[in-house]
């Protein structure tokens, strides 16, 4: 037993001893953690649900930070040699920028779900409730997009190299800065149209829009792009940038409530007052309507016909929408069964077709 005690010990450096001890450790310790984080978190799971997930999406970054300080504190005593435990120690120093930089990632999300959390319990109007949301993405994205940032450049700076190398980059002039440069404009530009886009609220999650031709609703707001849901169920993706450099209609800025008209061209012999009584009855029996606007007027002449507006108001786009369709469709069928006459017609009158008594008295 000595005779391979001693072999081994003459084989095997001492340093290997070390690192084996120093990952037995980390590992023993990261076993530990995640028992005991486990059993925590089923006992706060039956008082709060939301405390044991707060406590499992925590777990990661603390098992990271957990490995590294058993690494750290075996280091010392592991024997490596002066250069494998300067590099050790290097690469641990990294490890924990980027646990941090993770954990930081883990805090931004915590505190959007704690908000969003807030929002659904407090009772809110569809808008406001619409505009917190909108703000709490946007700036969890644009939060988590930062400490990406921070978190890189953090650790590139520990090493002496690619720091001085990174610094000589981003201060010359010359072709390869050009080139970041111009690389990295539209990111930050949609980063900062990001930001603003939250604080300035010009849309929100489900707003009513009409962009580039198309009306539909904002259906994702993400820290580049906007997704933009058509009627028909298409997708136009939109860079952020779009919504701040271009017009654009929001339907539901203020208020989802809108007003929609509804044209008729009728002829001269309508009756107008019966119309308009019509109209009211059909706003009345509808179940779209919300009970606030229901106007007749007569808005033009066109050629010979009479041009009719029929304006009505609904709570939101899409019953404004089907409101409209009703209105028109039972119009049309009030006039066909009641008036028939009052639908538009073509005059003609035939030139030479003169009366008899047109002649001058004399002439008989």
């Amino acid at each position: 037993m000595s005779r391979l005690r001693s072999l081994i010990q003459t084989t095997v450096p001492a340093w290997v001893f070390g690192a084996a001890l120093m990952i037995v450790v980390a590992l023993l310790l990261f076993v530990i953690y995640r028992w005991f984080t486990a059993r925590i978190a089923h006992l706060a799971g039956r008082k709060s649900p939301f405390l044991r997930d707060l406590l499992l999406r925590s777990a990661g970054p603390a098992s990271a930070f957990v490995v590294i300080f058993g690494l750290g504190t075996t280091l010392p005593v592991a024997g490596l040699p002066p250069a494998a435990q300067n590099a050790v120690g290097h690469g641990l120093l990294i490890a924990f920028v980027l646990s941090l930089g993770w954990a930081a990632a883990k805090a931004v999300d915590l505190g959007a779900d704690l908000a969003l959390r807030h929002l659904t319990r407090r009772p809110a109007d569809e808008v406001g409730r619409r505009r917190h949301i909108t703000q709490t993405q946007i700036l969890r994205r644009a939060a988590n997009a930062l400490v990406v940032v921070v978190t890189i450049a953090a650790a590139l700076m520990t090493i002496e190299q690619v720091r001085q190398y990174g610094v000589s980059l981003f201060a010359s002039a010359g072709a390869a800065g050009l080139v970041l440069g111009l690389a990295a404009r539209p990111a930050l530009s949609n980063l900062l149209a990001g930001v603003q886009i939250a604080i300035t609220q010009p849309i929100r999650l489900e707003d009513a829009v009409i962009v580039e031709g198309e009306w539909g609703w904002i259906e994702t707001i993400t820290s580049t792009y906007v997704v933009v849901r058509v009627w028909d169920l298409r997708r136009i993706i939109l860079p952020l940038t779009y919504f701040i450099e271009k017009p654009f209609q929001n339907w539901t800025y203020a208020s989802p409530e809108l007003l929609g008209a509804v044209l008729l061209n009728v002829d001269y012999t309508v009756p107008v007052d019966e119309v308009r009584r019509e109209l009211e009855k059909i706003a009345r029996e509808s179940k779209l309507w919300d009970g606030k606007v229901v106007v007749l007027q007569v808005t033009g002449t066109p050629g010979n016909m009479v041009e009719l507006r029929a304006l009505v108001s609904a709570r939101n786009a899409g019953e404004l929408w089907d409101l409209r369709c009703e209105v028109r469709e039972k119009l049309i069928a009030f006039l066909q069964a009641g008036y028939p006459g009052a639908l538009p017609r073509q005059r003609a009158e035939i030139a030479g077709a003169l009366p008899v008594l047109a002649r001058p008295p004399d002439a008989v």
